[in-house]
């Protein structure tokens, strides 16, 4: 395989300084793998480098938090594609590599160690950094993030001597480490959730709720309106004292708090953006032939109303990698895609579609205590999102509520015994 990682540099990437890439893809996640992929079954025949500041090949994140955690799956099983794969496609792996400064003029780039490299165009999938704590004790020992596969690793190797887990952060990536370590792994697991509800960035109150009760079911403590002072400990974590004096046992501390958008090269060299850099319908950003995709691209999106937003997905980064890869081929086509997300929590799966960014009204379909039932987001009256808890038809036939913008009788949309696809065939 062409790879350089380290100081190890193959005969194909030798000198270097003096290298030119027709495409530099910098990052190696979904998105940096799939913008590669696309070029090349779109025949494009010229170089492609992709740089990436972790030792590995493209790997699948969202496992991380889940079956790679339990040990369920290898990393082998969590490899995008095989290591054969990127050398039978000419795809060269810059790896362990950090990108710190960006010339848009001269279409190059400066590296951690001072070397340049030289590019026809650039497509930037650095995703993020997971955001710290800011509090005394953030950086001891046993405080983690889960973002790359050595996160994940570090927090595999501590479990033996870890009884008392605290998260901090009750998004999807908390819930799911949870989860995995309340049910999978039998620890003691206590979640705090600065907000008044889990999930109340990204869902409604009824799915909120819903998650609530069923992690305190299966053993989790979950607090809310819950304010962190600060992490006790020396070289290690041994506990979480509250704002109100109360200190919570840890021998672990799992912070899943955000991220924020690797694309600090990019702002200095002038590109227009803040939290994330500002990308247009083909992912371009406003320098010269340089693209952003993924986390770190800040587009308007159709289904939030035209809004500047980054949508931290897999399916986000897979398409605006495919729309990037077509303008480089000389195929203008837009970005339009459908949002869409998941979430596997125990024997729970939260299927997505849309954004319910704004919504002014939300209907319960179905029963939770079935623990098969959907969230369905209107915004004027209109469908603008579903949330779907084990109820994968009505994720799949509510995805042309979505996009038709119908604005169904609320009734009809309630009533479990009438089918979505009908619904959206006939709206009124």
């Amino acid at each position: 395989m062409t790879v350089v990682s380290g100081d190890v540099v193959s005969s194909h990437a030798a000198g270097m300084a003096a290298v030119q890439y027709d495409v530099l893809i910098v990052g190696a996640g979904h998105g940096g793998a799939q913008a590669a992929i696309a070029l090349r079954q779109g025949k494009f025949a010229g170089t492609i480098a992709m740089l990436s500041d972790e030792p590995e090949l493209p790997y699948e994140r969202p496992p991380l938090s889940k079956e790679y955690l339990s040990g369920e799956k290898s990393f082998a099983r969590i490899l995008i594609r095989q290591p054969d794969f990127w050398d039978e496609r000419h795809v060269v792996m810059l790896l362990g590599k950090r990108v710190v400064r960006v010339d848009a003029d001269a279409h190059r780039v400066e590296l951690t160690d001072g070397s340049t490299m030289s590019y026809g165009r650039l497509i930037w999938a650095t995703g993020g950094t997971p955001r710290q704590l800011t509090c005394a004790g953030h950086d001891l020992g046993g405080v983690h993030s889960v973002r790359t596969r050595s996160d994940a690793d570090r927090i595999f190797r501590e479990l033996d001597a870890t009884r008392n887990v605290v998260v901090i952060g009750g998004g999807y990536i908390g819930l799911e480490a949870a989860a995995v370590l309340a049910k999978k792994l039998d620890k003691q697991v206590i979640v705090l959730e600065a907000l008044d509800r889990v999930l109340a960035r990204v869902a409604g109150e009824p799915l909120s709720r819903f998650y609530e009760a069923e992690h305190r079911a299966h053993g989790v403590e979950v607090r809310v309106n819950a304010r962190v002072d600060h992490i006790l400990g020396e070289n290690r974590v041994t506990g979480v004292r509250m704002v109100d004096g109360e200190i919570l046992p840890a021998d672990m501390v799992i912070v899943g708090i955000g991220i924020t958008p690797a694309v600090a090269p990019l702002l200095e060299a002038g590109a227009a953006g803040g939290d994330g850099v500002e990308v247009d319908a083909y992912c371009r950003t406003s320098l010269p032939d340089i693209y952003a995709i993924g986390d770190c691209a800040l587009h308007a999106n159709a289904f939030a109303d035209h809004a500047l937003i980054r949508l931290e997905s897999v399916q986000n980064a897979n398409d605006q990698a495919n729309v990037s890869a077509k303008h480089i081929l000389g195929i203008g086509e837009p970005y339009r895609a459908v949002p869409w997300f998941w979430s596997n929590q125990y024997d729970l799966r939260l299927q997505t579609v849309g954004l319910s960014i704004g919504f002014d009204d939300a209907i319960l379909r179905g029963d939770p205590a079935a623990r098969s039932f959907s969230v369905l987001y209107l915004k004027g009256g209109h469908v603008i999102a579903l949330d779907c808890v084990n109820a994968t038809k009505d994720y799949v036939q509510g995805k042309a509520l979505v996009t038709g913008r119908h604005a169904p009788d609320k009734t009809r949309l309630a009533d479990i015994n009438i089918p979505l696809k009908t619904i959206a065939l006939d709206p009124a």
